[in-house]
């Protein structure tokens, strides 16, 4: 058992502590003071921004989630989808984010992206050596 120290004369008792006011929880608060108000309105250009924000345009295909009204103001299309994986893209958009088919589709794209890549690269060297190993064979089937 845990032996208590004395306490000094004078000392400060321990407070016990309260329950904090229904007013105190963020959702009872006044909007202004709540932390969750700035999301909950429309973002505004900051006083000494010099023009309004223009959306940005986009020429090649881009995927929003199904929950979002509207792209943001700026949004990444320096690789635009394609092939394969752009097709699993497209059908893991068409979920909602709260599904996990939606992130294991994302996943795979990424994956597949990745073995396109490797495909593509090897290609220069790859359909060249092909060619030569069918003429060995070919001809070393000849001469058997």
């Amino acid at each position: 058992m845990p032996q208590k120290t004395p306490r000094k004369p004078g000392a400060a008792k321990p407070r016990a502590k309260s329950k904090p006011e229904p007013t105190d929880i963020a959702v009872d608060l006044d909007p202004s003071q709540r932390p969750g108000v700035p999301m909950e309105t429309a973002p505004q250009p900051l006083a000494g921004a010099r023009v309004p924000i223009a959306s940005q345009h986009a020429d090649v295909p881009v995927y929003k989630h199904a929950g979002r009204k509207q792209m943001p103001p700026v949004f990444g299309t320096a690789q635009p989808p394609r092939g394969l994986s752009g097709l699993l893209r497209r059908a893991a958009y068409a979920k909602p984010d709260h599904h996990p088919g939606h992130w294991v589709l994302l996943l795979l794209a990424d994956r597949v992206d990745v073995w396109e890549h490797r495909v593509k690269r090897s290609l220069p060297w790859a359909a060249p050596s092909a060619v030569v190993l069918a003429a060995g064979l070919m001809w070393r089937a000849r001469r058997a």
